[in-house]
């Protein structure tokens, strides 16, 4: 069945959260619809609009929060022949233009992923298919977008356009990132993840350059003070608690015996992260006397969020955080893959 909306990818379980996201900002930018989902299914589609398009362009992928991967929404493609998946998924395509590539995928989450091996290997037959029907490139084409096919079970696919520039450029929306055996903790995923995310290549070599200083609060065991090391950076970590000695062993690394919500910098920093488990409007309020204070100019830190109404604390939060840092800030929030009851947040 065609139809016209879009489809994105989240964290199973936050599937309330990013249809409550998508909903609210729909209607704020003039495009009222509703939101389906299932919880724990990995994914929401939003529908009811007259041009996906536009609501598409009106909500850029890179300012959602609990979206992984944002798509237009083609099609919705139930009880198909497993003899014959390929035709259906022809026939939805009639009219709707060529696509630089396609990627075949399931959701995230525990059903989805029994759907792995399916999806791997109609892919590989799927693509011929759609090139000798002149429906994809020969070769993958990143100025044209890309389709998507997210197998919801052997015979349901819903079908999904990318706009590249307007898109995770990774599958399922994940970026793959490899756990480094002397990391103090894997926590120190979570900074790469978002230095990976929440900035541009342009932006990472201008805002992290070796010898700036940065202060790391709650560190212990120092797996983000040891991701800052790594980038050449100086480090205050601060924590009443115990470093793991591979975070001590780099002389860039200064442990501070203090509480990270109450030490503030002898002198300005260029950078300041926060991982404390603490109640989320404590931890925006904090982070923005920071600002106020003109103690750093560029901050990632995360924000807990609660069992309940986790979309309203989130935007809360950030309006909170926007209201007392005293001064315009350019703020970036995404749930990361390697987060788990969270939020990330970068403000500079």
């Amino acid at each position: 069945m065609s139809t016209d909306g879009l489809l994105a990818y989240c964290r199973p379980g936050f599937e309330p959260e990013l249809a409550a996201e998508l909903s609210e900002r729909a209607a704020i930018a003039g495009f009222p619809g509703y939101a389906r989902t299932e919880r724990n299914s990995g994914h929401v589609q939003f529908l009811g609009v007259e041009d996906g398009a536009a609501l598409a362009k009106a909500l850029p992928w890179s300012t959602l929060i609990f979206a992984r991967q944002k798509l237009r929404l083609l099609a919705d493609i139930a009880g198909m022949d497993p003899k014959d998946r390929i035709a259906p998924i022809m026939d939805a395509l009639g009219g709707r233009g060529r696509h630089g590539d396609v990627w075949v995928e399931h959701p995230d989450s525990d059903e989805g992923k029994q759907l792995a091996g399916l999806a791997r290997s109609f892919g590989n037959a799927l693509r011929p298919a759609l090139r000798q029907r002149g429906l994809i490139t020969e070769k993958e084409d990143p100025r044209l977008p890309r389709l998507h096919v997210l197998m919801l079970a052997g015979d349901h696919a819903l079908l999904g356009s990318a706009d590249p520039k307007d898109a995770s450029p990774w599958p399922l929306g994940v970026p793959r990132l490899r756990a480094h055996a002397d990391a103090p903790s894997r926590s120190a995923l979570k900074l790469e993840e978002a230095l990976m995310m929440l900035l541009t290549e342009k932006e990472r070599a201008e805002f992290i350059r070796p010898g700036m200083f940065a202060a790391d609060l709650g560190a212990a065991p120092g797996g983000w003070s040891w991701v800052l090391a790594r980038q050449h950076l100086r480090v205050f970590s601060i924590d009443n608690g115990p470093m793991a000695q591979s975070a001590l062993d780099m002389p860039v690394i200064e442990h501070i015996r203090a509480d990270g919500f109450r030490w503030q910098p002898p002198k300005p920093l260029d950078w300041m992260v926060c991982d404390m488990v603490e109640s989320p409007r404590k931890v925006a309020d904090r982070m923005a006397t920071w600002f106020r204070e003109g103690w750093c100019k560029h901050a990632i830190f995360n924000l807990k969020l609660p069992m309940k109404k986790r979309w309203d604390e989130t935007r809360d939060c950030l309006q909170l955080f926007a209201d007392q840092a005293g001064k315009p800030l350019d703020v970036r929030a995404r749930q990361l893959y390697h987060d788990r009851e969270e939020i990330t947040v970068y403000a500079g």
